[in-house]
């Protein structure tokens, strides 16, 4: 992959094109009157019942919601007047949020307010990643060349913004169809820049501390080996990577994509590696939509970590979930999983597993 185009939006937001080999992208001035963006978007509070950090960000109010295929504001623009990519096309682009969770220059980490409220700038960074120009496409119907050039894309923002200052972790995302609750349907993922780790890699990463700590050995490794020993819930297994149904999966479909050597990111993976993880990718997503007869909602997550010294267990692997339980019924997080955190599933990891194992 050759380095992307670097282009600017009419309100200063970074924009980058990402093209295949013999693509040459040719971008046009962005001519929306955008207004310049502020600071102090959003806001950190700190729950001082978990200790969890929460995001309040308000400007996410007037984000785009489920606009009709002409007014997709992803799909390019050879006149620069109306999207965020003012281009005629384009192969992979990714460009920073207009309505982000997290932005705004680093600043002291250290919250400002007393014992029980507690608060701080929701600095960060938000990148919105379109995977291709064609609006009614996904990322199962890729060609692989291209699936690649995402994973490209995807590993050249991480090593970005894992030099920032202030971001604490990088964390690549997709959901898709619309009772994740999509509010754009034209293909594309997001990329996050936490100013701080997120709930779910701490208590990982704690659970990896105890587990070396009694053992003396990686916890997602012991996970991988005692998973393809079992066999039960493995779904497809290469050279490279190992995608199974995880023992106690907390979502009606769920499966997990591990490297079957340890790295921390994606960084870490050879061009070899990269090739097998973009092939098990696009595998997995093409067994989803034929799991029942219209696509599967579902979210993707890319666990990555840095290499310090706080971070040392993190294992890269990708967490790929659904709420649909069956054809024609969806998995509601409720009261017992929203208030509560305690995952209740309807069916067993074993079952979901064959049925993905054994699709034509």
């Amino acid at each position: 992959m050759t380095a992307p185009t670097t282009w600017r939006l009419a309100d200063g937001r970074e924009l980058l094109f990402f093209s295949l080999p013999g693509h040459t992208p040719a971008p046009v001035a962005d001519r929306r009157p955008l207004p310049q963006r502020e600071p102090g978007q959003s806001q950190l509070r700190l729950d001082r019942q978990t200790g969890r950090w929460v995001t309040i960000a308000p400007g996410r109010q007037d984000r785009t919601h489920l606009p009709d295929v002409a007014d997709c504001p992803l799909c390019p623009d050879p006149s620069g007047l109306t999207t965020e990519v003012p281009a005629a096309d384009y192969d992979v682009v990714v460009f920073e949020n207009r309505f982000p969770s997290f932005a705004g220059a680093t600043v002291d980490p250290r919250a400002a307010g007393d014992d029980l409220f507690v608060s701080a700038a929701g600095s960060g960074r938000c990148e919105m990643i379109c995977f291709a120009s064609n609006h009614f496409g996904s990322f199962a119907d890729l060609e692989h060349f291209h699936a690649r050039l995402v994973v490209d894309a995807w590993r050249h923002r991480s090593a970005n913004l894992m030099t920032r200052p202030g971001i604490a972790q990088v964390f690549c995302f997709e959901n898709r169809g619309e009772e994740i609750g999509v509010t754009l349907t034209h293909p594309h993922g997001q990329i996050y820049g936490y100013p701080f780790i997120p709930p779910r890699t701490v208590e990982m990463l704690r659970q990896a501390d105890l587990h070396r700590k009694a053992h003396g050995r990686n916890l997602f490794a012991d996970i991988l080996a005692y998973e393809v020993s079992d066999g039960r819930r493995v779904i497809a297994r290469t050279e490279f990577f190992t995608a199974f149904v995880p023992f106690a999966a907390r979502w009606p479909v769920e499966v997990h994509i591990y490297p079957n050597r340890f790295v921390s990111n994606l960084i870490e993976l050879d061009d070899a590696e990269l090739d097998d993880f973009t092939r098990m990718y696009l595998d997995i997503l093409q067994r989803f939509d034929r799991l029942y007869s219209a696509p599967l909602p579902y979210m993707s997550a890319l666990h990555q970590y840095t290499d310090s010294q706080a971070q040392r267990d993190g294992y890269f692997h990708v967490e790929l979930m659904s709420i649909r339980r069956t054809a024609t019924k969806v998995k509601y997080l409720a009261a017992s999983e929203s208030a509560m955190d305690a995952f209740i599933s309807d069916v067993t990891p074993e079952s979901v597993a064959a049925r993905l194992r054994d699709l034509p």
